[in-house]
Order: C-alpha cells, then sequence, then structure tokens
C-alpha cells in the first residue's frame, strides 16, 4: 500500500512538473523552464532552499535574455570585424594601454556623452579596436552604429539625390554610441563638411561618438575647406574627447609572421 502510495505521489509531481514546464514555455520563459527541468534531473540540487533554487531559475531567465539582447545590438550595429575585448593585441603598441581600453569598455563616457578618437598608421589594430569597444557598449545594452565615413557620405547623398530622405542621418544622430570609421581619407567637400556639422550638432551633449583614422585629431582643422566651420564641428567633438595616436607594428605584418613560422 505505501509502494502504491508513493508511485502515486510520484506520478503526481511528474505531471505537476510537466504542466510547471508547460505554462513556462507559454510564458515565453525558455531559459527558466531549461533550469528548472535541470534541477528536477539534478540530486545535488536537492539540499538547496526554495530560495536559492528559485534565484537560479531567475539568474538563468535574466543571462539568456540579456545575450539575446546583446546579440540583437551586435547585429544592428553592422561591425566590420568580430572583435573582442579580451582578444585585443597590445604587444609592441604605443599611445594605448590594457587598463585604457578596459576603462573605455565600462561605457562611462557613453553615460556621459564623451566622444573618444584613435589614430595611427594602417594596420595598427584601429578598426578592430574600436568594434571590440562597441561590442562591449551592446553587452551593456547600449545601441551602437559602426560606419566607415565614406559609406556614411554615399548612403546619405546618394538617397538624397532622388530626392528621399536619409533614415541613416537620423539613426546616426540618434543613437548613443556611433562608431566612424576610416575619418580623414581625404579632404572634406564643402557637402560633406556640411553634413558633418549637422550630425555633429545634433549629438553635442547627448550621445558619444568614437572616431578612427590615420589623421590624429591635432591636424583635424586642415581637413577641412572652411575654417568657420572646422571650428564649429571641432568645438562640439574634441573639447569632451580622449584622443589616443597609436603606434607599432601592423597587425597583417605581425599575423603574417606568425602563420609562417607556425607552418614551419
Amino acid at each position: 500500500m505505501k509502494i502504491f502510495a508513493e508511485k502515486i505521489i510520484s506520478r503526481g509531481m511528474y505531471m505537476l512538473d510537466n504542466a510547471t514546464l508547460n505554462q513556462l514555455h507559454e510564458l515565453y520563459l525558455s531559459a527558466m523552464a531549461a533550469c528548472f527541468k535541470e534541477q528536477q534531473n539534478n540530486p545535488s540540487m536537492s539540499h538547496l532552499s526554495f530560495e536559492e533554487r528559485f534565484a537560479f531559475l531567475v539568474e538563468a531567465e535574466w543571462l539568456h535574455r540579456r545575450n539575446k539582447r546583446t546579440e540583437r545590438l551586435v547585429r544592428q550595429a553592422g561591425f566590420r570585424l568580430p572583435a573582442a575585448i579580451e582578444d585585443i593585441d597590445y604587444l609592441g603598441k604605443k599611445g594605448i594601454t590594457k587598463g585604457e581600453i578596459l576603462k573605455l569598455s565600462l561605457g562611462n563616457y557613453i553615460k556621459k556623452a564623451q566622444n573618444v578618437f584613435f589614430s595611427g598608421p594602417t594596420g595598427v589594430g584601429k578598426t578592430y579596436l574600436v568594434c571590440a569597444l562597441g561590442r562591449a557598449a551592446c553587452a551593456q545594452g547600449f545601441k551602437v552604429i559602426y560606419t566607415r565615413l565614406p559609406d556614411f557620405f554615399r548612403w546619405t547623398f546618394s538617397v538624397r539625390s532622388n530626392g528621399r530622405q536619409a533614415p541613416i542621418r537620423d539613426r546616426c544622430a540618434k543613437v548613443p554610441l556611433l562608431i566612424l570609421d576610416d575619418w580623414g581619407l581625404k579632404k572634406f567637400s564643402l557637402e560633406e563638411t556640411a553634413e558633418l556639422s549637422d550630425l555633429f550638432e545634433r549629438r553635442y551633449g547627448r550621445a558619444s561618438t568614437i572616431v578612427s583614422g590615420q589623421v590624429p585629431s591635432t591636424v583635424w582643422h586642415e581637413l577641412f575647406p572652411d575654417p568657420t566651420q572646422a571650428d564649429s564641428i571641432l568645438d562640439r567633438i574634441v573639447h569632451n574627447a580622449y584622443a589616443y595616436n597609436i603606434s607599432g607594428e601592423s597587425m597583417r605584418k605581425t599575423i603574417g609572421k606568425r602563420s609562417l613560422e607556425s607552418s614551419d
């Protein structure tokens, strides 16, 4: 009789667990459901209190949703490279330290609407660096847009020439973190200068911008055809910015050397 009662209780618990799992899935709490099922199948969890087991369930769902949100923000940002802060190579680099990058990765500059400038020769790793910082910002829940500056101009002007508004202009003006890569590949035209003036006027004091290019910010004034507009633009972006001029051996050259050495 006792064994029969135990079977009834066991069957009842099994049906109750299944009902709970179904309800969690219907509520779109899939990670919580998976954690609940794992707890039921793991005898070592039985010694934990209700509060401890419930905390595990909540944390599982929270982590799942945070990761999904980060993946969505990374996808929408359009990064050029799948970069990560922990994979940045500082060997042989001057002008930037690991401590400075880790501090930037915390995202306080975004909360304060401050800017960050990176300059240095081709191949030193600027694009990887800005993409890694952008991904770190996504992990903290910030919306990010990455674009090469020539692509930004090309898209904006091509859409406008067809008599339509360029939605990317509004998106870039409002996004919490805008990354403009390949800055200063050539001197700006009057039309490009006007576009940048409007962009930074709308972002000033409201959002952060990361600018990356070969030309250091100390000589940006020379990129603009009109000194007055140059003063206006730079006044809005330079005085509240962290500027880093990076030097060192080309990453492509370093990677090539390592590849040859590993194949010997």
